[in-house]
């Protein structure tokens, strides 16, 4: 297997589930239930091969590891996957997530259900693309594509204002990312390389600080939207609430983990005096975003809305810690996107629990539900802490070691973000205050039921996973640890350099 072309087959066995279900004839009820088992089946066997570089991986080493290449478009692009312990962890989080995608839609999703499998099995294929491509161009291409089957998922099997939400979300995300396809090309003609590890390392030196600050620039803005940053970030509370129950999942799961995926394999260590530069402007966005969207969270009547505004809220510390340049800081944001990750891919499996039994998400249409939902309620009471960051879950590990970071890198910064907490324990505990807690007055709530078996195999190893994390980080921070203090190391390195350039330099 050490042979294997592991990470191809990874990425590629999604897309090979996707093509047999368009085998698939017919649209009765057994049709329908072969396409839900080959797609899960495919998610399934996806996430227990992406365990092998698990098991392989040697932590020691800040080199990519699992490493393929071939020709390419007559060799002046190449074909090259591979992963360090920056990728490794996001790998595992688009795996991990994407069965209990398809169990979530087992019922939900009953119209054309052979185009939405076949939608989530080929945006599968594209996620883990992104983050085990290590060639720039083959990147663009898979975090670009992306749009396409989210773009369907929402317009097709959303809300009612779906074709609203999808154009809004495409256009967004597709206006950044022509930034980002020029800049490619220029750094391409520059260093005459479209090999990330070999950008990585002459960028620095072969991109001159003007050059560095543009290129900067043309990321920043794919990446920003994708996060989303303040103030770019509106696409994405229209975007959660038509999407369905599965794509907000994986919407706020994994795809906007790619935006801070790109800071940290590009905007670092390719750009670092630009990035330097550019490092209070984004701690004020950050700033901005942590203190400003978790007041507009507060004042929602749709439960979808309020978990999405605080997703922007928790986004503001990842980019936060990974501007603030430490190890700190960095590993406090690859352990918090994959500890959101889960947590908020959670709240909304919650959300679409009582979504599926009642057909509304406005607030003020629940209250009392742990009289009739006892099990929900613990349940959606353990997320809700890791949202608010409580100590012993996943989401206090991130969010104070991103504090941390930034503390030593501004004191002020770290200052406010700290109202940001506050306020996350506001909205959050106001939340499951109006939905668990109170008397059970409407008469539609009567008769709700508890979670069923399918429901609890669904939550239950996101509600394992979120305790372990926060007992037991160790197995994120240390896959994480060497890659992280190499990128802190070339980062300070690279600004030392081009400070002394800077004084010697005749004035």
């Amino acid at each position: 297997m050490s042979n294997a072309p592991i990470l191809s087959i990874i990425t590629f066995l999604p897309l090979l589930g996707a093509l047999l279900i368009l085998m698939v004839r017919g649209d009765d009820a057994a049709a329908k239930r072969n396409i839900r088992m080959i797609a899960l089946f495919a998610t399934a066997v996806t996430f227990g091969l992406s365990l092998i570089p698990v098991a392989l991986f040697n932590p020691g080493t800040a080199e990519f590891q699992f490493v393929e290449r071939a020709n390419w478009l007559g060799g002046v692009i190449s074909y090259r996957m591979g992963i360090d312990g920056i990728s490794l962890p996001l790998i595992i989080l688009t795996t991990f997530l994407m069965p209990f995608c398809i169990l979530a839609s087992w019922q939900a999703i009953d119209t054309r259900v052979k185009e939405y499998m076949v939608a989530f099995l080929v945006l599968e294929t594209l996620m883990i693309g992104v983050f085990c491509a290590l060639d720039i161009v083959l990147f663009y291409l898979f975090f670009e594509a992306g749009l396409i089957p989210m773009f369907l998922i929402i317009g097709i099997w959303g809300g009612k204002r779906r074709i609203y939400a999808s154009f809004k979300f495409f256009l967004y995300t597709l206006l950044g990312s022509v930034l980002m396809l020029l800049a490619i090309m220029a750094m391409i003609w520059t260093a005459g390389t479209s090999d990330i590890a070999e950008l990585i390392k002459q960028g620095p030196t072969v991109f001159s600080r003007d050059m560095q600050f543009w290129l900067w620039i043309a990321f920043f803005a794919s990446f920003a939207v994708k996060m989303p940053m303040w103030p770019v970030h509106t696409w994405l509370p229209d975007a959660h609430v038509e999407a369905p129950t599965a794509g907000s999942v994986i919407l706020a799961g994994v795809l906007l983990k790619m935006g801070g995926y790109g800071f940290l394999r590009f905007s670092l260590p390719m750009f670092p005096e630009a990035s330097q530069f550019f490092a209070p402007f984004v701690f004020t966005l950050s700033v901005i975003a942590i203190v400003y969207t978790s007041l507009v969270a507060m004042v929602q009547e749709d439960i979808k809305k309020l978990i999405a505004y605080s997703s922007v809220a928790h986004m503001g510390f990842v980019t936060m810690g990974i501007f603030a340049g430490n190890a700190e800081g960095i590993q406090g944001a690859v352990f918090q996107m994959v500890s959101h990750g889960i947590v908020s891919g959670a709240l909304f499996l919650c959300v679409g629990v009582v979504y599926d039994r009642m057909h509304t998400r406005e607030i003020a249409a629940y209250g009392g539900l742990v009289n009739r939902m006892p099990v929900y309620a613990v349940i959606f009471m353990i997320f809700t802490m890791a949202n608010v960051g409580l100590p012993g879950t996943s989401g206090f590990v991130g969010e104070f070691l991103t504090l941390i970071g930034t503390f030593k890198a501004s004191t002020k910064v770290a200052f406010l973000a700290c109202f940001g907490l506050i306020l996350s324990a506001c909205y959050a505990l106001w939340l499951y205050w109006q939905v668990i807690w109170g008397e059970l007055t409407k008469p539609a709530l009567k008769s709700i039921a508890d979670v069923d078996r399918r429901e609890i195999a669904i939550l239950a190893p996101l509600v394992v996973l979120t305790i372990l994390l926060g007992v037991y980080p160790k197995p994120v921070l240390s896959t994480s640890e060497v890659a992280v203090n190499a990128l802190v190391e070339s980062y300070n390195q690279a600004n030392a350099a081009a400070g002394k350039t800077a004084a010697a330099a005749p004035r």
